[in-house]
């Protein structure tokens, strides 16, 4: 049977939503189905079986969390300090929260990914090439900090997101960038920014 990309894109962000809002049972193609408003037993002709359905989502989660050029090229912009890391997180700490229902149905991945080998693979592979994207930007982009660094942030960021997402009381909202700051600032030593650039200027 002939499938349409485009359907097949709507039908796992539909089944994110579902995971998000319903958790794990109740990812079911009729879910799907309700979600994407497609007639009944469309999910069922484009994934195999769950096990298929909880790889794909696994596998396009991260795609819709991928900045778009002028996100990045706003990122970059200013000078490369410690400072400017700062705020650079910070942002990635808020357009990775804003996308609630992404996260949300990621921890249900995960949870599920215990259970499912063929899952865990995916996500592995998918989250481990999402870390190295990140170091490599990170080195190309000239701000301060190696690699042992992105790492640090990437656990300390991702489970802050964590605690906002679920349990918005234990740390709040108020408190967010304070924490975002302290966790850049302990990461990053202070001999590693970069040495200021003392030219006179000409003009």
């Amino acid at each position: 049977m002939r499938q349409n990309p485009e359907r097949r894109a709507v039908l796992i962000d539909a089944a994110i939503e579902v995971l998000a809002r319903e958790g794990a049972r109740g990812l079911t193609f009729r879910a799907i189905d309700a979600e994407a408003g497609c007639p009944i037993g469309t999910a069922s002709n484009y994934f195999a079986n769950r096990d298929d359905l909880f790889n794909q989502v696994g596998g396009r989660i991260y795609e819709l969390y991928q900045p778009d050029e002028a996100t990045v090229a706003r990122q970059l912009a200013g000078p490369r300090t410690r400072e400017r890391l700062i705020e650079v997180m910070r942002t990635t700490v808020e357009n990775v929260a804003a996308f609630r229902s992404g996260y949300i149905a990621l921890l249900e991945l995960r949870l599920e990914a215990t259970r499912r080998p063929g899952l865990r693979e995916v996500l592995t592979r998918t989250i481990r090439r999402d870390v190295e994207a990140n170091i490599s930007h990170h080195r190309d982009s000239g701000l301060p900090g190696d690699e042992t660094m992105v790492v640090l942030l990437h656990l300390a960021l991702n489970w802050l997101i964590l605690e906002r997402l679920t349990l918005p009381d234990v740390f709040p909202e108020k408190e967010i960038d304070a924490l975002v700051a302290a966790a850049v600032e302990r990461a990053l030593p202070r001999e590693t920014d970069p040495t200021p650039d003392l030219t006179p200027d000409p003009r």
